[in-house]
């Protein structure tokens, strides 16, 4: 039996993978490696959860709420806040969930993999699966929230400065959102540099505005005991939990603190979150709690009113920096998540550039960028406020947080062999608190809540349809075509005329004969001299060593088996793995080499399946998928595709 606290033995949990490239798993662990990695993180991994001082405190007393800012009350948020960063991030994501990794990468996705779907045939585990695909399909709908509710409250600091700014919040904010993702497919290499220095600076200013506060009511110190919570509670009682909601907002970053792990491994995140950012926040928090001990009156906006009048500007500047960057790293993830969706048959394929030749973590998705554009300009202009849309914030991300504990308990059972009764007491801790602020963000529905909800529920059915849908494709493919050991004797007994040059065949089993194959001796009745059956495969770790990618069998009359396969962050390029073949009878020359392709034209029918809803579904997005051509590499001029009617 093992304890919680004793690491995984399980090399799944053990490996460090990084976006960085193979060095950053052998690199000597010095300071100073770990320190620049540690400073990169804070863009990246914390640009979420550094923007909450935003609007967190000044949400918790809206008026609706019913909640006085009175000393008391004050003293009880904040009680809330400090233990909510303490029980959510430093203990629940920080010492738990970032160990369940899978070969080095993180997230819910990721997750979900280890839960396999080979174990599904026992206790309900593809329930487990669609549960972590529900959890992930929700961040999209916070990914389209976050920077719109980010930018907008940092813009929201003119109105400080001045009221006549106000007619210009919405549209300057629009415009920063505008050219934020027009900039997307330049990459983020040379940006992303100054991200964590900029952010450094943000948690600097951060805890030194909280420290000058503190200084003039240090009383708010003892909002530190756990007494001024439950005192908050006993005290206001139905309207504590509504608050609860809003005190939700200053974890919210912690799924994206878990999604971006790969980039830099667990020590450099824990390193940063302790040294900066956890002090940096609870400085502000308590600095803003100070100032509304002094002036009830400073809670309209109280992070902005802790500045000096002179530093106002400068620090509008900054906040909108910080919010860009932290808007910048949650489009990322979106790019990221897409493309582990579409590796592991989730989605269906769609064009994904590699902005980089160096950094294999760095990619473009258009058609998710400008989903997002759209939906954030859409949302400040329906909103028109940060207030009015953190009503909206939090059901999403809490959701998927509450998952992400359900799937963490069977990795510890499972994968980590925990005891049963450990694992559980863990879990449970975990899942109140999830649990009570869940219940807290529901009460968020009805005043918009019920948008990333609705995002949530159209990705997560086009996630399991395209999933199902190629299930039923592949065995109504299965059911046509013949086995092929046996379809290759019978030919061979009697061969058509061989040509020069070498065919390449993809087809997702080495059971069956290519629909390829059969159409082209139907019409062209030649065989290649060389016969290639080519099987692509993703496996469910983020990614796979060259030295693993290609397996080369040679079966007789010139044919042979090759099966290539790749992580779900890996970038495909078929052309490139096949000519690393080393084999002394098969050799890919690109300009003797063809490969031949299926393409199904799909018919919705009655026959047991789907929904046929949902057959139409597939079939729209099947013919709306990118080219197989373009998706795995392949020259253009060297494809031929074979088309076929199906019926599912």
């Amino acid at each position: 039996m093992k304890s919680p606290i004793d690491p995984p033995s399980t090399p799944v949990a053990e490996t460090t993978a990084h976006h960085h490239g193979s060095e950053a798993t052998h690199a000597p662990r010095d300071w100073r490696y770990v320190s620049g990695l540690s400073l990169a993180a804070l863009g990246i991994v914390y640009g979420d959860i550094g923007t909450s001082p935003l609007y967190a405190l000044r949400e918790s007393f809206l008026e609706e709420h019913g909640v006085a800012a009175s000393a008391a009350n004050v003293l009880g948020v904040l009680s809330m806040i400090f233990w909510a960063l303490v029980l959510v991030i430093s203990i629940k994501y920080l010492a738990f969930i970032l160990r369940a990794d899978n070969r080095g990468e993180g997230g819910i996705l990721a997750l979900t993999s280890l839960i396999t779907p080979g174990h599904a045939p026992r206790r309900g585990r593809w329930g487990l699966i669609v549960l972590g695909l529900f959890g992930t399909a929700l961040l999209y709908g916070d990914g389209m929230l976050t920077p719109a509710v980010s930018v907008l409250s940092a813009v929201e600091g003119l109105k400080v400065v001045t009221p006549t700014f106000e007619p210009y919040v919405v549209p300057i904010t629009i415009g920063i959102l505008t050219l934020l993702f027009l900039v997307q497919s330049r990459g983020t290499g040379a940006v992303g540099r100054v991200f964590g220095p900029l952010t450094l600076v943000w948690f600097v200013v951060l805890a030194s505005l909280g420290v000058w506060q503190i200084a003039r009511a240090p009383e708010v110190l003892a909002a530190i005991s756990p007494l001024h919570a439950v005192h908050f509670f006993r005290t206001n009682g139905w309207h504590a939990f509504l608050v609860l909601g809003s005190v939700f907002l200053v974890v919210t970053g912690g799924e994206a603190l878990y999604a971006d792990m790969g980039h830099f491994g667990r020590r450099p995140i824990r390193i940063a979150w302790f040294v900066v950012v956890l002090p940096a926040l609870l400085l502000n928090y308590f600095g803003q709690g100070a100032l509304v001990l002094r002036d009830s009156a400073a809670i309209a906006n109280p992070f902005y009113r802790m500045a000096p009048s002179w530093a106002l500007i400068p620090l509008v500047g900054l906040a909108t920096m910080a919010t860009v960057i932290a808007s910048q790293a949650l489009i990322s993830g979106a790019f990221s998540l897409t493309l582990q969706a579409v590796q592991l048959g989730y989605s269906p394929r769609m064009r994904i550039d590699h902005t980089s030749a160096k950094e294999r973590g760095q990619i473009y998705v258009p058609a998710v960028n400008w989903m997002l554009m759209v939906s954030c300009i859409a949302l400040v202009l329906g909103f028109r406020t940060s207030s009015a849309l953190a009503a909206a914030y939090g059901i999403a991300v809490t959701t998927t947080m509450t998952i992400t504990t359900v799937l963490f308990y069977f990795v510890a059972r499972e994968r980590w062999q925990w005891h049963p009764m450990a694992a559980g007491v863990v879990t449970g801790v975990f899942l109140v608190v999830d649990v009570a602020f869940w219940s807290a963000n529901l009460l968020k529905i009805p005043h918009g809540g019920w948008f990333p909800l609705v995002v949530g529920a159209i990705i997560f059915t086009l996630l399991v349809t395209w999933k199902r849908g190629r299930q039923i494709l592949r065995k109504r493919l299965r059911e046509s075509a013949p086995e092929r050991t046996e379809f290759l004797t019978t030919l061979m007994a009697h061969p058509p005329q061989r040509v020069a040059g070498t065919a390449v065949f993809m087809y997702g089993s080495s059971q069956q004969a290519p629909p390829a194959l059969l159409h082209n001796l139907k019409h062209n009745k030649v065989l290649h001299e060389r016969v290639v059956f080519l099987i692509v495969r993703t496996e469910e770790v983020p990614f796979v060593s060259d030295e693993e990618r290609t397996s080369v069998t040679a079966l007789e009359h010139g044919m042979w088996q090759v099966d290539l396969r790749y992580g779900f962050m890996d970038a495909i390029d078929i052309p490139a793995a096949l000519a690393s073949v080393q084999s002394d009878t098969l050799r890919f020359k690109p300009l003797d080499t063809t490969y031949f392709l299926g393409r199904e034209t799909l018919i919705a029918t009655g026959r047991p399946g789907m929904a046929l809803w949902r057959e139409r579904l597939f079939a729209l997005m099947s013919r709306n998928a990118q080219t197989a051509t373009a998706y795995f590499r392949l020259p253009p001029n060297r494809v031929a595709e074979l088309g076929a009617q199906v019926e599912i």
